[in-house]
């Protein structure tokens, strides 16, 4: 019996990275698992058969997290297949960084959309199917620059700290329904997106970080795993920063 036998889990933006991560790890612990993205390509499919080959079932729905609609019609398939939605991680989003004097009216709109309206979405659709079961966990992934901001990402760093607040908010709102609702803030996570960066950019990051390396997307799985389990049922409310003490 793992941590999650028997749950649910609907994790958004989980084809790759992070996201699939959770997914990997939440099967591990025998949740069910549906997840979306954008496009159902061939690297969702190979998470969706690398999730099924962990004994439970997976399946994989394509859709725009930014829509409402697509949102809702999505909910409503995952309930119809699985029975239930246990587990809600918010995990879809985009970058598109600039200083905020360059910053378009677009890049801002579509990392908002994408980042906060997406979970405000998801939250909307899923809440009344939770609060029927009388137990639920939402998990919102949002970012240590949510925290304390971060320049050139303006739009980001709201986005996220949205998300926080967002999290914060639907706990008092849905406590007495035996809902939760907590929100994590990784640091610098070992990620394709942060492969990219310049060797003086990774050095950078490292001296500010404790731990002197970065994380790595299992980090983010295994705390998310704790607040999805019974083992966090009376934490909610709450941000956890997995940062390597980056940001005490």
């Amino acid at each position: 019996m793992g941590l999650l036998t028997g749950k649910t889990a609907l994790i958004t933006g989980a084809a790759r990275g992070i996201g699939k991560a959770i997914a990997v790890k939440f099967a591990e612990e025998g949740a069910n698992i549906a997840f979306t993205d954008l496009v159902i390509d061939e690297n969702g499919e190979a998470t969706r058969k690398e999730i099924e080959a962990k004994g439970v079932k997976c399946q994989a729905y394509a859709s725009n997290a930014a829509s409402f609609d697509e949102t809702a019609e999505v909910v409503a398939k995952v309930h119809a297949d699985f029975g239930s939605i246990d587990i809600l991680v918010n995990n879809a989003g985009i970058t598109k960084d600039g200083l905020m004097m360059r910053m378009s009216e677009a890049q801002w709109d579509a990392v908002i959309a994408v980042n906060l309206k997406s979970a405000f979405n998801f939250i909307h659709a899923c809440t009344p199917i939770m609060m029927r079961q009388r137990s639920g966990s939402i998990i919102n992934m949002a970012s240590v620059v949510g925290v304390h901001g971060n320049a050139g990402q303006s739009n980001y760093a709201a986005s996220k700290a949205g998300l926080i607040a967002l999290a914060k908010s639907v706990a008092q709102e849905m406590g007495s329904r035996g809902v939760r609702a907590n929100a994590i803030a990784p640091g610098f996570i070992e990620t394709a997106m942060t492969a990219a960066l310049s060797d003086d950019v990774r050095k950078e990051w490292m001296k500010a970080i404790p731990l002197r390396r970065g994380g790595q997307p299992e980090d983010i799985a295994n705390v998310a795993t704790f607040l999805a389990s019974d083992l966090s049922s009376y934490v909610s409310g709450q941000v956890i920063q997995v940062d390597g003490g980056m940001n005490m």
